[in-house]
C-alpha cells in the first residue's frame, strides 16, 4: 500500500467532499424524521388507548434493540422486492435512519414529559383546560426544553451512523474513497482521512454548542 501523497489527496477531495454534501442531505432527512416521529410516539405514549400504544411500544423496542446495519440491509430487500423496486437507497436509507434514531428521541422526548411536576397536569385538570391546550400550551414546551439537549446529542449520533448506509450504495464519503481506490488501488488512507476531518469539522461545533445548551438549562429554573 502506498504511502500518503498530497496529490493524491487534493484529487480526491472533490469526490470525497461530494460524498460529504450527500451524508449532509441525508442527515437532514432523517433527521426530520426522528425529531417528529419522536415527538408523535412520545405523544401517543400519554394520549393514546392501550391497543395503540402496546404495538408501537414494542416496535421501538425492536428498533431500539437491533443493529441498525441489519435493519438498514433487511428493509432494503424487502422494499427491492416485495413494495417498491423503484425507491432510491437514498430514500430507504434515510427512512431507516430517521426510524432507527425516533426510538431514541422518543424516550428523551418521554423522560422530558415525565419530568414535568404532577402539579402542572392537576392545576391544567383543575382549570378544565382544553386537552390540546393543555399540550401546546404547557406540557410541550416544558418537555421540549427539558429535552433539546439529549435530542440534539441523538442527532450527533446519527450523522455519525450515515456511513452505514454505505452498504445499501448510498453514495456518501465511504462510497466515494471505495469507488476511487478501487478503480487506482490506491488512496484509502488519504480519502479516509479526509472523510475524518469532514466528520469532525462539522461534528464537533455541534457537539461543543450542545453541551453549552446542556449546561445552560440546568441552570434555568424553568
Amino acid at each position: 500500500m502506498d504511502g500518503w501523497s498530497n496529490e493524491r489527496a487534493a484529487e480526491m477531495f472533490p469526490m470525497v467532499f461530494e460524498g460529504f454534501v450527500v451524508v449532509l442531505q441525508v442527515t437532514a432527512v432523517s433527521g426530520v424524521i426522528a425529531i417528529l416521529l419522536g415527538l408523535l410516539v412520545a405523544i401517543s405514549d400519554q394520549t393514546a388507548p392501550f391497543w395503540l400504544r402496546r404495538p408501537v411500544n414494542w416496535i421501538m423496542q425492536f428498533v431500539r434493540n437491533t443493529p441498525l446495519l441489519v435493519q438498514v440491509l433487511f428493509v432494503w430487500y424487502a422494499t427491492s422486492l416485495y413494495i417498491n423496486p423503484e425507491w432510491t437507497a437514498f430514500v430507504v436509507g434515510s427512512a431507516v435512519l430517521g426510524i432507527h434514531y425516533a426510538s431514541y428521541t422518543s424516550e428523551s422526548y418521554r423522560a422530558g414529559i415525565e419530568a414535568i411536576p404532577k402539579g402542572q397536569w392537576e392545576a391544567a385538570t383543575a382549570l378544565s383546560l382544553p386537552r390540546h391546550r393543555v399540550w401546546l400550551a404547557i406540557i410541550l414546551p416544558q418537555m421540549l426544553r427539558r429535552s433539546t439537549a439529549a435530542v440534539a446529542n441523538w442527532l450527533i449520533a446519527m450523522f455519525k451512523e450515515v456511513p452505514t448506509l454505505f452498504a445499501i450504495g448510498v453514495l456518501e464519503m465511504l462510497a466515494m474513497v471505495d469507488r476511487y481506490a478501487g478503480l487506482n488501488y490506491t488512496g484509502y488512507v488519504e480519502g479516509y482521512t479526509i472523510a475524518g476531518l469532514l466528520f469532525l469539522a462539522a461534528s464537533y461545533p455541534v457537539a461543543v454548542a450542545t453541551r453549552r445548551l446542556e449546561i445552560r438549562l440546568a441552570k434555568s429554573n424553568f
